[in-house]
């Protein structure tokens, strides 16, 4: 069963927070499944944006998961016009969207991370 995505950013905020770092949600998306983007901003301004994996990734990768969600790195160090652009296109495809703001030194095992 998939947990919903308020709670799976609920925990991201706490888990962002309980290392040191920094966590705003920018906008909040549908409660049950809106997907969620991850924006990482590093200590010099540059940014990576983390966004749902492809389904045909997550389900090659399923079953070594214990967790059905899946992220891709989509930009990474990029400046932050970029992926403020990035960002705009998505929500005008998908309104229910999470985009949850990080600031830490190292994104670690927060979210998990396709191998492709």
């Amino acid at each position: 069963m998939r947990v919903k995505s308020g709670l799976f950013v609920s925990a991201l905020v706490r888990r962002a927070f309980a290392l040191g770092g920094f966590a705003a949600i920018e906008k909040r998306g549908a409660e049950e499944a809106g997907a969620i983007f991850v924006r990482v901003v590093a200590r010099d301004g540059r940014v990576s944006l983390y966004a749902p994996a492809p389904q045909s990734i997550a389900v090659e990768q399923e079953e070594a998961m214990s967790d059905d969600r899946l992220f891709e790195c989509r930009l990474k160090d990029a400046e932050a016009d970029e992926a403020a652009a990035f960002l705009e296109r998505e929500r005008r495809f998908d309104s229910d969207l999470w985009i949850v703001d990080l600031e830490l030194d190292a994104i670690g095992d927060l979210l998990p991370l396709s191998t492709d």
